[in-house]
């Protein structure tokens, strides 16, 4: 598979691969850690649901409990039977465990860098989660009510109260969170409820005259999930028939998620829109202009376009093709016909012949048949996998070949 990286290279010498030619950096495999854990692995998803559902349960009893149930009668109990004698105080003490164990997966979890690359080593991961959530995560995690439990003044009841508050830190986690969830109608529609739920018990527990209020936020209620729906609806119109295609045709996993992810990567990055569609509505000159647009860094950037005249570049920019890949997403396989040429946009791909990882390529790259050593097209020496959510362009061998003889 040939690769173009660096200029002032011979493509002949790339496609050699020698370690003379290509960057130390570029020659060496990524490791996952042991333990380490992969932000979009099934595990993280369901781990992240159910933090969710604990974070709830948190923003409905902890207001409740600190404004009703906390008092001097219920410190005297405490004393006489001990912290397990309410069930609550049992289930809080299981809640702030399982945000504690949230903090030590999050020091083990990959992020994507702001080069879209997935980083897996621990040091990176922890210096990344220190410097963003880890404080706000830690307090909301500490059990301040354990901590101080057993001193039985009046004070300290009232502090304990204070400072159970301090755990609706952890609403920030769904914030922080919530583009994980956009794309889910049910999702959406049950968070907006629970916020609006949280909102009218929180006043409820400060305040009982709220009559009106919750009458006005509920009246609104059925215009906002309108609202909600509209962007919506044609995402679940196209995911239900991904899914019927995958059920009618029984089609297994990994194959299925692959299928899956696909077109929920595609469709946060185009927001559903179909170019072809879009483009077929205007006259081939404004198509051209437009393709030049959408094109435009690749062939400002890219070595091989450089001193190419404006009508080439558009007329090769009507010919390109935008394709995505998830990590892990095999975009050519060994033994494969080369029939395309592709230009990397966005992430990191690596070529590997058997399990050696040859080469590692990024933005600006370039991997396929190199046109110009062979009269017919050629197969694949090597896999070519996606590293990170990568972003393609892809010009078929005789739509080049077309625009080069014209």
């Amino acid at each position: 598979c040939g690769a173009q990286s660096e200029p002032g290279v011979s493509l002949p010498q790339v496609l050699s691969l020698g370690a003379d030619v290509l960057p130390e950096y570029k020659l060496q495999a990524p490791r996952i850690h042991r333990w380490t854990i992969l932000h979009y692995s099934p595990f993280k998803a369901v781990w992240d649901w159910l933090i969710l559902l604990l974070v709830i349960y948190t923003a409905i009893f902890t207001p409740y409990s600190a404004a009703f149930l906390l008092s001097d009668s219920e410190e005297a109990q405490r004393h006489h039977c001990g912290y397990s004698c309410s069930p609550l105080n049992v289930v809080d003490l299981i809640v702030d465990i399982m945000f504690i164990i949230d903090i030590l997966i999050n020091f083990r979890t990959t992020y994507v860098n702001s080069n879209e690359e997935v980083v897996s080593h621990p040091a990176k991961i922890a210096i990344h989660y220190f410097k963003g959530w880890f404080l706000i995560d830690m307090v909301a995690a500490i059990p301040f009510d354990l901590l101080i439990f057993g001193s039985g003044s009046e004070e300290t009841t009232t502090l304990i109260g204070l400072l159970k508050t301090a755990r609706l830190l952890r609403l920030v986690r769904v914030a922080r969170k919530l583009d994980r969830y956009s794309e889910y109608g049910a999702a959406v529609l049950f968070l907006l409820m629970c916020t609006f739920a949280l909102i009218a018990h929180w006043l409820a527990c400060i305040w009982y005259a709220i009559g009106l209020m919750y009458a006005s936020i509920f009246g609104n209620v059925s215009a906002i999930i309108q609202r909600l729906y509209s962007g919506t609806a044609r995402y679940h119109t196209q995911m239900l028939r991904v899914r019927e295609f995958i059920r009618f045709h029984q089609i297994p996993n990994p194959l299925r998620q692959r299928l899956e992810e696909y077109f929920q990567h595609a469709w946060s990055y185009t927001n559903g829109i179909d170019m072809n569609a879009v483009l077929k509505g205007f006259p081939e000159c404004l198509q051209a202009d437009i393709c030049l647009h959408l094109n435009r860094s690749l062939l400002q950037n890219c070595a091989p376009f450089r001193g190419a005249t404006k009508g080439c570049l558009r007329a090769l920019a009507m010919k390109f093709k935008t394709t995505h890949a998830p990590p892990g997403d095999t975009l050519v396989h060994a033994g494969d016909v080369l029939t395309a040429l592709y230009f990397i946009s966005r992430g990191s791909i690596e070529i590997l012949r058997g399990d050696v990882v040859v080469a590692i390529l990024g933005k600006n790259d370039t991997f396929g048949e190199p046109l110009h050593l062979h009269a017919r097209p050629g197969k694949s020496r090597a896999d070519v996998r996606a590293l990170t959510y990568c972003d393609l362009h892809k010009i078929l061998r005789e739509d080049l070949l077309e625009v080069l003889d014209m």
